[in-house]
């Protein structure tokens, strides 16, 4: 319900880059920001163990303003699948390359 104005969303993007919002069906709004490496780090020891857990985590160092929901596990439970979709993953491809005829040659004296 504490929905932030056009100023202050300029503002957090000034500080912290991308900024996303989060609305449940009740009307609380949060706000969250990327994380960080550290905060990437620390969120990905938990993600096979405590997956509640690493939501948690990316949550409360996520969130950069909007209505108090970390005390309550039914807000924690909605936006965990969210959280996934702030953490950006490049694409990448692995590839082989063949030896060049020069390569195979050893070398000699």
């Amino acid at each position: 319900m504490r929905k932030i104005s056009e100023k202050e969303i300029e503002e957090l993007k000034k500080k912290y880059g991308q900024i996303y919002q989060v609305e449940f069906e009740d009307g609380k709004i949060i706000y969250l920001k990327k994380p960080d490496r550290k905060v990437l780090k620390f969120a990905m020891t938990l993600a096979q163990t405590d997956p509640l857990g690493m939501a948690e985590s990316l949550l409360k160092n996520c969130q950069v303003a909007g209505d108090e929901i970390t005390a309550d596990d039914s807000y924690l439970l909605g936006v965990a699948p969210q959280l996934d979709r702030i953490i950006e993953v490049k694409n990448a491809e692995l590839k082989k390359l063949k030896r060049t005829q020069k390569e195979t040659l050893s070398p000699t004296g």
